[in-house]
């Protein structure tokens, strides 16, 4: 899936202007005001109507959210009505939900419980679930475990991964964490004030980048570890 160009503009000022390809899962980092929530508002048609953008890509489908397009939001708890049982908040039959509940490693009778009697993890798995309802040609990812204790992230993280091979999609992973970013994705693209620094393999950027701004990403990520290969 190619984006050959995504430009997003208000009052003829442009706020993101870029390109990038997602050929497996690809990683679109950047500090915040990077551009990187836009880009997502963006692909899922969610743009505030004052904000003009231009959209040209190669993908092979349509991009239509909730069908071709899934969104794993940041902060479960808020994805979520906390009045509504987990069951009533999918939208297809119970054998497709029961077999998700079962891929996301989550037992058969939370569904009959409400989003504040689970844990944060187990309601980040909930909405990955639902995410994965209608089987989405292409997973996008907001910062997904930015609102779980580390032990959650590294389990969350795992199953992404997982559910990837099992059930054939393409992510788009939007952090400012490169440590995760490495974990999950095989490619970065790296972005600044709505413009690509850089981008490539992800190993290949991660020990030899070009751009000081990518530095200090990695910096960040990975002051207390050695992550080169």
């Amino acid at each position: 899936m190619k984006i050959n160009e995504l430009k997003i503009s208000l009052d003829e000022k442009v706020l993101v202007d870029i390109s990038f390809e997602i050929i497996n899962s690809l990683a679109l980092v950047g500090q915040s005001g990077s551009g990187k929530s836009l880009t997502l508002k963006a692909l899922l048609d969610m743009l505030p109507q004052k904000m003009a953008s231009q959209l040209n890509f190669e993908a092979g489908f349509e991009l239509h959210a909730g069908s071709t397009l899934s969104l794993v939001p940041q902060n479960p708890f808020t994805a979520l009505s906390p009045l509504t049982k987990i069951k009533k908040q999918f939208f297809e039959d119970e054998e497709r939900v029961l077999e998700l509940f079962n891929e996301v490693g989550l037992e058969s009778e939370l569904l009959e419980r409400f989003p504040p009697e689970l844990s944060g993890g187990q309601l980040q798995r909930v909405v990955i679930a639902m995410a994965l309802e209608s089987k989405p040609k292409l997973l996008l990812l907001d910062e997904p475990t930015t609102a779980l204790d580390p032990q959650s992230r590294g389990v969350i993280l795992e199953l992404l991964k997982k559910l990837q091979k099992k059930e054939d999609f393409k992510m788009l992973f939007v952090t400012h964490d490169m440590n995760s970013a490495a974990f999950l994705c095989e490619n970065i693209c790296v972005i600044s004030n709505g413009k690509v620094v850089e981008s490539g393999i992800m190993q290949e950027i991660l020990t030899s980048p070009k751009e000081e701004y990518t530095k200090t990403l990695i910096d960040a990520s990975f002051a207390n570890r050695e992550f080169r290969e």
